[in-house]
């Protein structure tokens, strides 16, 4: 029997779900604080098995994502070391001279996780 696919009206709307809030007051609504229509709350009460399975999916990833940009002011200085010490004018022009091009994609991601401010969880954006 095939698996059912995760549908993603429904994952959006769990994904801007306010799980503390319901746990808090037993009434659900969004992150914005705006109550869930009765045809929201339908769709909710008919959740899979695969929805939540992809909203967790979706969920892991956004946390993998914010532990990324935390730790990239950090990352970006272990990734650009090797390149300061084989440099006698040490600047940021100059080390990037020294990198392939997937070094160079690696570093503009890094550049890009502390520069960006950080991204709310969205579904199907992670």
């Amino acid at each position: 029997m095939p698996q059912p696919e995760a549908r993603p009206e429904i994952v959006a709307l769990l994904c801007d779900a306010n799980f503390k809030l319901f746990l808090e007051t037993g009434t659900w609504s969004h992150r914005d604080g705006r109550p869930f229509t009765e045809e929201e709350r339908s769709l909710v009460f008919r959740a899979t098995r695969a929805d939540l399975e992809e909203l967790k999916a979706q969920h892991s990833r956004y946390l993998e994502y914010v532990q990324a940009y935390e730790e990239a002011p950090e990352a970006i200085q272990r990734f650009l070391a090797p390149f300061m010490e084989q440099l006698d004018e040490k600047n940021l022009g100059n080390a990037h001279a020294l990198m392939t091009e997937d070094e160079r994609t690696e570093f503009d991601r890094l550049l890009g996780l502390m520069i960006e401010p950080a991204r709310p969880f969205t579904p199907y954006a992670f």
